[in-house]
């Protein structure tokens, strides 16, 4: 390489600093990859920690909780605030389908009488074996987790949502 400074600049703004772009854009993927996935534990962790808890309508504490008040305090420990109520929280994130959905995906059912209505909602755990397993806070269990394949989920599910 010559010792003349234009050519010294020439060459180092023609091919090192295209390669330092490189391999900064190749670690933020990496680096944004890697803070999703502890998002997400951290959400399901924090899900799974109200397991057992009983449900209350408008509830949002161990002693009792909802639905919404389960994925909100999920969500909230990873610094993400989400509306208090499911169908508030039905218009957050992005759209995604079924065949994609992720841990940390959020669902909405519809559950009352009305078939378009959101009514429930529940955070994706697991999508290993071709099972969509959610946990939610049931009427009848409280925290829980159960299998969207099962038919009374199947015919109440509306649509899914990616949140980060």
């Amino acid at each position: 390489m010559s010792t003349n400074p234009r050519e010294k600049l020439r060459f180092f703004s023609h091919q090192i600093l295209p390669l330092l772009f490189c391999l900064l854009l190749l670690g933020a993927c990496s680096s944004s990859k890697n803070l999703r996935k502890q998002n997400v534990n951290k959400v399901i962790e924090t899900a799974r920690s109200y397991r057992g808890t009983p449900y209350r309508y408008g509830g949002t504490t161990r002693s009792g909780m909802d639905c919404s008040a389960l994925v909100y305090h999920s969500f909230y420990s990873v610094g993400i605030t989400m509306p208090r109520n499911s169908a508030a929280q039905s218009k957050e994130g992005k759209k995604v389908s079924g065949k994609n959905f992720e841990k940390g995906d959020v669902l909405f059912f519809a559950t009352g009488k009305k078939k378009n209505q959101v009514t429930h909602a529940g955070i994706v755990t697991d999508t290993s074996k071709g099972n969509i397993i959610f946990i939610h806070s049931s009427t009848s269990l409280g925290v829980t987790e159960d299998n969207l394949s099962q038919s009374y989920w199947t015919k109440a599910f509306l649509f899914g949502r990616r949140i980060f």
